[in-house]
This record gives C-alpha cells, structure tokens and sequence, in this order.
C-alpha cells in the first residue's frame, strides 16, 4: 500500500536523536554507496560544525532529510547530503530542505553554500540551478562507484 500523497507545509527542523531511525533508513533506501552511518548521523546530531535538518508534514511524517557542514576558518558552509522520500519528490521538500540550509549558513555569517552532485542526476541538477545554483567545477570519479560529480555554489 502507498503512503497517502504530501498535502500539508512541509516543516524544516533540526533532527533529534529521536529521528535517528529514520534518518539511518532514507540514508540506506536513498544511496547505495557513500553513505552517512548510524554512528555518524549520531556524531553529526551533537557537533557544533554540522547540521542535520529533517523536514516533515501532517504531524511528524517524515519526509526528507539534509546535512550541513560548517568549517572553521571559512565563510563557505557545504550541503554535505539531502534525500527526500520517493512520495514526497517533486512536492517541495528538497526545496524547503535547501532554504533552511541557506538560512542556517546565513545565521552563522557564511558567503556561500556549496554542494556536489553527481553529473547523471538531472533532477538534482535542474533544482539546483532553478534555485540560484552556478556550477563551478567539477570532479572527475568523485563518488565510490567511480560517477563524476559537479560542484556548484550559491551566495548567501
């Protein structure tokens, strides 16, 4: 049976060691390779130079998830990973996942927000650029199955 179609807001928040569950399962339903573990969303949770953020709708549906490094010593903040789940695709939750990302890279006085995605995720690459996204470069064999990556930025 299908999950019921997402209607209500979708809501960004940053994830409690409560969400642990879910996010370990979209990780592993999401990538097959170069994934976050258990242990490291756990890690991430806690660290001051990550942000783990979750969105969801209609009372705690869980629906996407994204996770954000920030550095010491760099106005640059990276969207480390997003996945949303396949019902909730194309109904704004990458998008809402996004904006709180910028929103947190601003709230700490980063320029820009930078992110690689894999050259053959046209999706991805069509939301990025339709939200403000330049690419900048790119990286050759970049993820662990060998898929070249692009790299692209937005000003904060």
């Amino acid at each position: 049976m299908r999950p019921p179609p997402v209607t209500a807001a979708v809501r960004v928040r940053r994830a409690e060691v409560s969400d642990l569950d879910d996010l370990v399962a979209l990780e592993e339903s999401s990538f097959a390779q170069d994934r976050l573990s258990r242990a490291q969303y756990r890690k991430h949770l806690d660290s001051e130079s990550a942000l783990v953020l979750v969105a969801s709708a209609n009372h705690r549906r869980f629906l996407g998830t994204a996770v954000v490094f920030f550095r010491k010593g760099t106005r640059v903040a990276r969207l480390y990973s997003i996945a949303t789940q396949p019902q909730a695709q194309g109904k704004g939750v990458g998008s809402a996942l996004i904006a709180a990302a910028e929103e947190a890279g601003r709230h700490r006085g980063c320029h820009a927000l930078r992110l690689e995605v894999r050259k053959d995720n046209a999706v991805a690459i069509r939301l990025y650029e339709r939200l403000g996204y330049r690419r900048i470069g790119e990286y050759a064999r970049y993820y662990a199955d060998g898929a070249d990556a692009f790299r692209f930025e937005k000003a904060l």
